[in-house]
């Protein structure tokens, strides 16, 4: 059994796929992010860094002690060697999945969380950041693109590569896409979208409209200090 730490963000939903694809019972362990729970001791004793999502394997392979681990993409090669699929074990292939899967995590998902906190939650308009970080996370779909232009999927056979670009997709409205202006990744999407694993991981998911948070809700939730 996995416990799976984080409610319905972008990089949990990566984890729900991955497990549901590989056949791996999990469990889901509410966390209450808008009220600081991911600063208590005992959820920074499995991720360090108070982020979301955090799982624990109640029964790795070593047959050890259970193994706690933060950080999507490291989630995901994780349980892709447990589970014996989704990540190739021949050099070049593997190579492939493990830099659009870094691509992901450096590029995509941070770059589409700043457009999106800048578009939506910034506590006064800013032009310079709404710009600089829609016209980023434009370019990083134009990127995903041109890599799908005559490939079904980013890195060979459907793989973690696909289940980590995919859930930062269904929040487009929020970084200001229009996926019809990307027709490959639209087509992508859409298989994607259609794999049985999306529909046991996330049924009837629709992407939640920005919140309005309260100061005190939006200072927990960006750490801000002073």
């Amino acid at each position: 059994m996995i416990d799976v730490y984080g409610p319905g963000s972008p990089n949990v939903i990566k984890v729900l796929i991955a497990l549901e694809e590989l056949g791996m019972a999990y469990e889901r362990k509410p966390l209450d992010i808008m009220s600081g729970e991911q600063f208590t001791p005992e959820f920074l004793a499995i991720s360090p860094n108070n982020k979301i999502p955090a799982i624990v394997d109640q029964a790795p392979a070593d047959g050890g002690a259970p193994l706690s681990l933060f950080e999507s993409g490291a989630i995901l090669v994780y349980l892709a060697e447990k589970g014996g699929a989704l990540l190739p074990t021949e050099a070049r292939a593997r190579s492939a999945v493990l830099a659009w899967l870094m691509w992901q995590m450096a590029g995509q998902g941070p770059m589409l969380g700043q457009a999106g906190h800048f578009r939506n939650y910034a506590p006064e308009p800013n032009p310079y950041g709404i710009r600089r970080y829609s016209d980023e996370a434009a370019r990083l779909y134009r990127v995903l693109d041109a890599r799908l232009a005559g490939n079904e999927w980013v890195a060979g056979d459907f793989s973690i590569a696909d289940i980590a670009c995919f859930p930062w997709i269904l929040f487009r409205a929020h970084h200001g896409i229009a996926l019809e202006d990307y027709p490959n990744v639209a087509r992508w999407f859409a298989a994607v979208d259609a794999r049985p694993s999306v529909a046991r991981a996330i049924p009837d998911f629709v992407a939640p409209e920005p919140i309005v948070p309260d100061e005190q809700t939006r200072r927990i939730l960006f750490n801000i200090q002073d």
